[in-house]
């Protein structure tokens, strides 16, 4: 069976979708098992992270299951599912901006938490080349940094639920920040209350951290929140 060719905006996003268009057709039903990495990435032309981050995808989307070291199975074979991608790919940016704001309290939070010396590591190489790139006006630089500092808190937040929900949008929050943003001074403006942020995570402040969050995402009237001082 032959795909359609790939789309070249999004490699992972177009295995997704044809992934699960195999899935709606009954080419593999409910309890079936995928092919293994190999196998898809020959099938569709692409490279292990495509097919990972694709998998990734329909997990999060409730279509498919993995289970460590016996492959990737089919949960939903109707199409019932509607995947989170298609649903922020067409979500306005008010709501997306809304779900980012939610997510990235609680992720702020049990980051200061549960982080570890190794996740504080990446978090100030991130911070530091995020403000780097943001001193040199390299605005795309200064966006992925950007991006992948907040992924590395949502890491080390030690909930695997709440990482892959952020890493989910991540995608759209790039975008809409390439668009919004065309040169890097609003990345200097935030700079202290990301250093803010990344203090109180080594601190293990969680309340500090939830109201850093709470800045950063325009949220500045909900820093009241009564958790306890995790210190």
């Amino acid at each position: 069976m032959m795909n359609s060719p790939l789309k070249k905006i999004s490699l992972s996003e177009e295995v997704a979708r044809q992934l699960q268009q195999q899935i709606s057709s009954g080419r593999y039903a409910t309890g079936d098992k995928l092919p293994t990495e190999p196998k898809l990435m020959e099938e569709f032309s692409v490279g292990r992270s495509s097919i990972r981050e694709a998998i990734r995808v329909l997990v999060n989307a409730g279509v498919v299951r993995v289970q460590q070291g016996l492959g990737t199975f089919v949960e939903v074979s109707n199409g019932a599912v509607m995947p989170w991608y298609d649903r922020l790919r067409d979500a306005n940016s008010a709501d997306l901006h809304e779900v980012r704001q939610l997510l990235e309290l609680k992720i702020a939070e049990k980051a200061a938490i549960n982080r570890s010396a190794k996740d504080v590591m990446l978090l100030k190489k991130l911070l530091k080349k995020r403000y780097d790139a943001a001193l040199k006006n390299n605005p795309e630089e200064c966006i992925e940094a950007d991006i992948q500092f907040h992924i590395a808190i949502a890491e080390a937040s030690k909930n695997d639920i709440l990482a892959d929900l952020y890493k989910t949008i991540a995608a759209q929050i790039k975008k809409s920040f390439k668009a919004a943003y065309h040169n890097t001074d609003v990345f200097l403006f935030k700079h202290e209350e990301h250093a803010s942020l990344l203090k109180s995570i080594v601190d293990k402040d969680a309340r500090k951290a939830w109201q850093s969050a709470a800045k950063i995402t325009g949220q500045s009237l909900i820093v009241t929140r009564p958790v306890k001082n995790m210190k």
